[in-house]
């Protein structure tokens, strides 16, 4: 059980557990969710930290697409953001990157979902670990990360 887990369980908030074994080689750990859970890719989510180098944020996007940093700056009320430091999110979320879940993170930030997200009866999102996804209703996503808010945020 990953902290997320625990929180949503805490929570009383309904989620499924998918599991499937990572392949240390793979660089795109989203899309390879998505293929080894057979899951439709646009309803799987990545998670990324982002900064504006004063605070954090966190933006979670399919992981079809990019993340457009213009519109992640925008939805963050801030003039410019960058992609975080892979060592800083580590440290801010208490996961390892390619395993960052959104919820249950060690500093809690505010937090930006893709508004493609509010279209789907589920989406998946790391779990806390590579190798573990949990599936959940995009309203209690959102709930469960407070705050968070529905935001443009992906390339088109």
């Amino acid at each position: 059980m990953t902290p997320a887990c625990i929180y949503l369980d805490k929570k009383k908030i309904a989620y499924t557990i998918h599991e499937y074994h990572h392949d240390p080689a793979a660089e795109q750990f989203g899309l390879e969710a998505a293929e080894k859970l057979n899951l439709a890719p646009e309803t799987v989510f990545k998670t990324l930290l982002v900064t504006d180098d004063k605070q954090l944020f966190v933006t979670i996007i399919p992981v079809t697409h990019t993340l457009n940093l213009k519109k992640a700056a925008k939805a963050c009320g801030v003039k410019k953001v960058k992609m975080a430091d892979p060592k800083v999110a580590e440290k801010s979320s208490g996961y390892l990157v390619g395993g960052i879940s959104p919820i249950a993170q060690k500093k809690s930030l505010p937090t930006f979902v893709d508004q493609s997200a509010e279209k789907l009866v589920s989406i998946y999102i790391s779990g806390g670990k590579r190798g573990l996804d949990i599936g959940l209703k995009p309203n209690d996503l959102l709930k469960a990360c407070h705050p968070a808010k529905l935001a443009d945020l992906k390339d088109d």
